[in-house]
């Protein structure tokens, strides 16, 4: 069973122990079982954004204690794939496919971010996952990374449009970037992103990770800011 899911089940007890209480611990043991049994079911019924709330938090503290246990590698950067703060207090990680149009368009919500938040940084880490051209498209970014010239490359992507072969010719011209082909150490940086998905549980394109949260989808820039000032209230 999984641990957010094993500890879910504890908070749903410890919403019965509530029930228990409203009813008395000696009920429960006595002849009227039966109606206590009611009761706690009445209750959970009855407050079930209790139990929500439960299984939520549950999984917050999964996430965060996986986050904790993978942070070095989350927030470390393939080469140039970063921006903003060399020493930031806070790492937004971001795992992007270039062709996920959620990606696009949260594209200009951390760049916001970026020009608002000087002690800010970006990692973005690719996660190719819609596909033969967003793995093509993956294994050329990383070499404009390897490069020096990802944000460059990575933003001019994303105004083009899909990461066709035509598209992603026009990208390298337009952000002065060398094509490299796939090569151990990009083919391993994959490999590595998707582990580090899969731990995180990253049900797709984008999925965000700031402090000890992860968002998953396209949250919006109210959404990122809020996370970062958690996670700077928590340093």
């Amino acid at each position: 069973m999984d641990g957010w899911r094993a500890s879910a089940l504890a908070g749903v007890g410890g919403i019965a122990i509530g029930a228990l209480a409203v009813g008395g611990w000696h009920a429960w043991r006595g002849p009227d079982r039966a109606a206590t049994e009611a009761l706690v079911r009445d209750y959970i019924l009855d407050h079930g954004e209790i139990l929500q709330q439960s299984v939520e938090r549950m999984q917050q503290r999964a996430s965060a204690s996986v986050v904790a246990q993978h942070r070095a590698a989350l927030e470390t950067p393939f080469h140039s794939a970063w921006a903003g703060a060399a020493n930031g207090d806070v790492v937004l990680v971001e795992f992007f496919d270039y062709a996920c149009a959620y990606c696009r368009a949260s594209n200009a919500d951390v760049e916001r971010l970026l020009r608002e938040d000087p002690r800010l940084k970006v990692v973005w880490r690719e996660l190719p996952v819609l596909g033969p051209d967003s793995q093509a498209a993956a294994y050329v970014s990383l070499g404009a990374a390897r490069q020096g010239r990802f944000r460059p490359f990575h933003d001019r992507m994303f105004a083009l449009g899909r990461p066709t072969a035509t598209v992603v010719a026009q990208g390298l011209a337009d952000a002065g970037v060398t094509r490299e082909g796939e090569t151990p150490d990009t083919r391993a940086e994959l490999a590595r992103n998707f582990e580090l998905a899969r731990a995180i549980s990253a049900t797709g394109t984008p999925t965000f990770v700031v402090g000890d949260q992860v968002l998953q989808g396209a949250v919006g820039y109210d959404a990122l800011k809020q996370a970062i000032a958690a996670a700077r209230a928590r340093t």
